[in-house]
């Protein structure tokens, strides 16, 4: 099994966004696949770095669950009744990779 994260994007169309009450099947529907690692929805924040002028924190992103899965589509078919994708907007898919 490999670990992913999944970051979801505010991008839902115009007067569309994730209900709140589709969370709990969906976080039910990823435990009993065995696939729930966690996750949380995600704040104001800021960028930082040792010299020169760090980027904007990216506004885009509202949110992340971790899940593991077989492999990137399986993964993929883990997005299936995500509240944010549902809606609409993006939910971007991310190896974690492990170190050696």
């Amino acid at each position: 099994m490999k670990d992913y994260i999944l970051l979801m994007h505010n991008d839902a169309p115009a007067g569309r966004r994730a209900s709140d009450l589709a969370w709990p099947p969906y976080f039910a529907k990823l435990r009993e696949a065995g696939a729930f690692q966690g996750g949380s929805a995600m704040g104001d924040g800021v960028c930082v770095r040792q010299s020169g002028s760090p980027p904007k924190v990216s506004e885009h992103l509202g949110g992340y669950i971790r899940i593991c899965a077989a492999d990137l589509e399986a993964a993929r078919a883990l997005v299936a009744g995500n509240p944010v994708y549902e809606a609409g907007a993006t939910v971007e898919i991310r190896e974690l990779p492990r170190d050696a």
